[in-house]
C-alpha cells in the first residue's frame, strides 16, 4: 500500500514544480502541469510551447484537466485524513492504534506493521516502556542545554550591565577629564594674566621714565636755543656796543652745556616676558604642585565591589555597601584591586600610604591568575605580598614569615626589579627593610593593592617631578 500511495503521489506530481497539481490544465499533447507553473514558464520563454516536449500550444486558453484535479483533491484529503490520526496514535497505513515501537526504525508501529516484511526479525517494544525510556534518554540530554541556557542569560546579563557600565565609565571620565582641563585652563589664565600685568608694569614704568626724559631734554633745547638767539642778536650790535659787554657776552657764550645722554635700557626687555615661557609655566605648575606623577595608578575595572576608587585613581577605599560594577573577567571577587599597567622587564618602584588601616595587603601578582578564585597566597600560586592583620606584619610565604618592627610603618616602599628577580618592601620614613622576594619571573606583574573594614583606605603617594635640561652635543 505505500508503494501504491508514492507511484499515486507521482503521478500526481507537477513535472514544473515537482508538487501536487494545483488547478491543473491539460495542453493539445496531452502533458499536464499547474495553470500558474505553465504561465510562468511562458512568460520566462516568451513563447506558448509545452515545457516537457517542446511543441507549441495553440493561443487559445488550456483547458481545466477535470479528472486530475479531483484525484488531487481526493489525495490530498486522504493525506490529511492519515495525518490526523497519525496524530491521534494510529497508524497512517492501516489505521490501527499504534501500540508497538520498533527499535530498529525507530518508530511507532501498529499490530499490523508488526506482522508485516518490512518489520520482520525487528525488535519490538510496548509504546510506553519504549516512551519512558526515551524520556529519560531525553532528561539527560536536556540537563546540560538547561546549564548552558543559564549560563547563556548569565552572560547576556553581565553584557547588558557592562554596556550600562560603559555609558556610566564614559560620562564619569568625561566629567572628570574636563574638570582637570578647568584646572589646568584657570591656571594658564592666571599666569596670562599675571605676566600681562607684568609687561603691562613695565610699560608704564619706562613710558613714564622716557616722558620725564623728553620733558628735560625739551627745557634744555628751550634755554639753549634762547641763549644762542642772544648771542646771534648781540653779534648785530655796533661794535663800541659789542665790546662794551663783551665779557657779559662770552660769559654767557661759555656756559657749560652737558651732551646729551644716550637712551639706554629704556625698552621692554621682551627676552625677559618671552624667553622659554612655555617651560617657565610648566616649572611654576610643577613647584606649586599643579602638576602630580603618581608612579601606580590603579584600575577600576579589577576592583572588587566593596571598593571605591578616588576620582583620581589613586586612592582605594573598602565600603560595607556593594557597588554595582559589572562581572568582567577582570573583575576580582576578594577586597583588591589592581595597577593599571603590567611590568615585565625593568625596574619600578611606588610607596603606599597605609597609614592607621588595621588590615591591608600590598605586593604583586602574575597576570594569569584566576582573579574569581585564589586558591592560595604565596609566591608558587603567583602572589608575592606582605600582609598587616591583627596588629602584625608578615611576608605571605608558605608558612607565612613573621616581620619584626619597631613601630608600626605608616607607608609601605614597594620596589620590582623584574630581571633580577627580587620584590623588597621597606619603611620609607627610615629605609628599614621589611621583606626581600628572590623568584625568577616569567610573565607580566601587576602591582595588588587589599584592605577590608570599614572606611579603610590605602594610597598610592605621589613622587617629586624635577627638571633636568640636558644639551645634546
Amino acid at each position: 500500500m505505500a508503494a501504491k500511495s508514492s507511484g499515486l503521489e507521482e503521478e500526481l506530481t507537477c513535472p514544473a514544480c515537482y508538487e501536487i497539481y494545483r488547478d491543473p490544465v491539460v495542453l493539445k499533447c496531452s502533458h499536464s502541469f499547474c495553470k500558474v507553473c505553465l504561465q510562468q514558464y511562458w512568460g520566462e520563454k516568451g513563447s506558448r510551447e509545452c515545457p516537457v516536449c517542446r511543441r507549441r500550444a495553440s493561443m487559445d486558453p488550456p483547458l481545466t484537466n477535470l479528472a486530475l484535479k479531483n484525484a488531487c483533491e481526493a489525495f490530498l484529503q486522504g493525506r490529511a485524513q492519515r495525518s490526523a490520526a497519525a496524530s491521534e496514535g494510529h497508524c497512517r497505513l492501516h489505521n490501527e492504534k499504534l501500540k508497538l515501537f520498533c527499535l530498529d526504525d525507530q518508530t511507532p508501529v501498529c499490530v499490523v506493521c508488526q506482522t508485516s516484511a518490512k518489520h520482520e526479525h525487528h525488535k519490538l517494544r510496548p509504546v510506553q516502556e519504549a516512551a519512558e525510556k526515551h524520556k529519560e534518554h531525553l532528561k539527560s540530554a536536556l540537563n546540560p542545554l538547561q546549564g548552558k541556557l543559564q549560563a547563556l542569560k548569565e552572560v547576556k546579563q553581565t553584557c547588558n550591565q557592562t554596556a550600562e557600565h560603559i555609558k556610566t565609565q564614559a560620562w564619569y571620565t568625561e566629567r572628570l577629564i574636563k574638570g582637570e582641563f578647568e584646572k589646568l585652563h584657570q591656571f594658564l589664565k592666571d599666569e596670562e594674566a599675571g605676566r600681562i600685568s607684568a609687561l603691562r608694569e613695565e610699560e608704564e614704568q619706562k613710558s613714564h621714565m622716557m616722558k620725564e626724559k623728553i620733558e628735560k631734554i625739551t627745557n634744555e633745547i628751550s634755554s639753549l636755543s634762547e641763549t644762542i638767539r642772544a648771542l646771534k642778536q648781540e653779534l648785530g650790535a655796533e661794535d663800541v656796543s659789542f665790546l662794551l659787554n663783551y665779557k657779559e657776552i662770552q660769559r654767557k657764550a661759555q656756559c657749560p652745556v652737558r651732551d646729551p645722554e644716550e637712551v639706554s635700557g629704556a625698552l621692554i626687555n621682551v627676552a625677559k616676558h618671552l624667553g622659554n615661557l612655555s617651560y617657565r609655566v610648566w616649572e611654576k605648575m610643577l613647584e606649586k604642585k599643579e602638576i602630580k606623577y603618581t608612579p601606580v595608578i590603579l584600575d577600576p575595572n579589577t576592583a572588587d565591589v566593596h571598593l571605591t576608587l578616588s576620582e583620581d585613581l589613586t586612592t582605594l577605599t573598602w565600603n560595607n555597601e556593594m557597588q554595582s560594577y559589572p562581572n568582567n573577567s577582570e573583575r576580582f571577587t576578594v577586597e583588591c584591586v589592581l595597577g593599571s599597567e603590567g611590568f615585565s622587564s625593568g625596574k619600578h618602584c611606588w610607596d603606599v600610604d597605609v597609614g592607621d588601616v588595621v588590615t591591608w595587603e600590598v605586593g604583586v601578582l602574575k597576570e594569569s591568575i584566576n582573579r574569581k578564585w585564589i586558591p592560595q597566597v604565596t609566591p608558587e600560586a603567583g602572589i608575592w605580598m606582605i600582609r598587616r592583620e591583627k596588629g602584625k606584619l608578615a611576608a605571605w610565604t608558605s608558612p607565612p614569615t613573621p616581620l619584626s618592627v619597631r613601630r608600626k610603618p605608616q607607608r609601605i616602599r614597594v620596589q620590582l626589579d623584574w630581571d633580577r628577580g627580587e620584590l623588597s618592601f621597606s619603611d620609607p620614613s627610615n629605609n628599614t627593610p621589611l621583606y626581600t622576594f628572590k623568584y625568577t619571573f616569567t610573565e607580566r606583574l601587576f602591582p595588588l593593592f587589599w584592605t577590608k573594614g570599614y572606611g579603610a583606605s590605602l594610597t598610592i603617594c605621589p613622587v617629586d617631578v624635577s627638571i633636568t635640561v640636558a644639551i645634546k652635543s
